[in-house]
């Protein structure tokens, strides 16, 4: 279970967030707009980074610059 150790995985880049309009998950409560956050894994559609509860998420990387 490698995605226990994300959290204190060093960072691959830092993305800021750019919107937080989902269609289907409400993405506003851990995401804010403007803010930079630090990459700990990447896939072909998503982002996982630590968001603002302090736990590694996966997010879709339309959600970043």
């Amino acid at each position: 279970m490698i995605y226990l150790d994300w959290k204190n995985a060093p960072t691959i880049k830092k993305v800021t967030c750019k919107h937080t309009n989902a269609k289907k998950y409400l993405v506003s409560n851990v995401l804010t707009v403007g803010k930079e956050y630090e990459v700990k894994n990447e896939t072909e559609e998503f982002y996982f980074v630590i968001d603002n509860t302090g736990h590694v998420g996966g997010y879709y990387k339309n959600y970043f610059e």
